[in-house]
């Protein structure tokens, strides 16, 4: 079978699908499709068919796009109609995340799994209110209890909307915190000492003239009369 007679069955699919579908699922629903052929489609053949999809949703005629987002292949629109298709999911869309909550996200981004009271230990503050609003923006999710902890907490991770939000596929996607880190430190700047320049080779301070204690005065010599 022809790439260009297969492509529509691809677009098909990842049109239709409730979930992001990977290449390898997309390769064995097309086989499965296609029971009848005597050879098998192969993962790189899907792949190829799935890069022609690619370039042609790039082509500024259309308002989405095939991206690799969540886990899988999805249709997205692309980032231009955002404020447009919010309007369809209510205001809560448009608002973006107060401080403490992209606080609250990140570090459930970074150590989850992870359970309230372990992310209130590093904020130093309640989190109630921040993981409320994750949860209702759908941006967390509750996977379970942790078992081994007293009282048995609920422990929280991101989400595929996480995910699909920031434009990844897995949290080791995220970028490296000290990758982060060394973009905000400052570098030393070295200079160069050339013997005899003041600028460089400043003069040392004169030592302070040690102070005199009110009452410490040394006795005077007292003159015969």
């Amino acid at each position: 079978m022809e790439i260009g007679t297969i492509i529509p069955h691809i677009e098909a699919l990842i049109f239709a699908s409730d979930k992001p579908l990977t290449s390898m699922e997309i390769t064995e629903l097309i086989n499965n499709a296609f029971g009848f052929m005597e050879e098998k489609l192969t993962l790189e053949q899907i792949q190829t068919s799935i890069d022609g999809i690619i370039e042609k949703y790039s082509a500024e005629f259309y308002p989405f796009e095939v991206r690799e987002s969540g886990g899988g292949w999805q249709f997205l629109t692309k980032k231009d109609f955002h404020k447009t298709i919010a309007q369809l999911n209510g205001e809560k869309f448009l608002k973006r995340l107060s401080s403490a909550a992209l606080e609250t996200l990140a570090i459930i981004a970074y150590k989850q799994p992870v359970t309230k009271g372990e992310i209130e230990a590093i904020r130093g503050v309640s989190s109630d209110y921040s993981i409320q609003k994750l949860l209702e923006k759908e941006l967390v999710v509750i996977t379970g209890r942790n078992e081994d902890m007293p009282g048995k907490p609920l422990v929280y991770t991101t989400s595929r909307t996480f995910m699909d939000y920031f434009g990844i596929n897995s949290a080791a996607d995220l970028p490296k915190l000290k990758e982060v880190f060394a973009e905000t430190l400052a570098e030393p700047t070295l200079i160069l000492h050339t013997p005899g320049d003041p600028e460089t080779n400043p003069e040392p301070d004169p030592e302070p003239e040690p102070e005199t204690i009110p009452g410490d005065e040394p006795a005077k010599a007292e003159t015969p009369d």
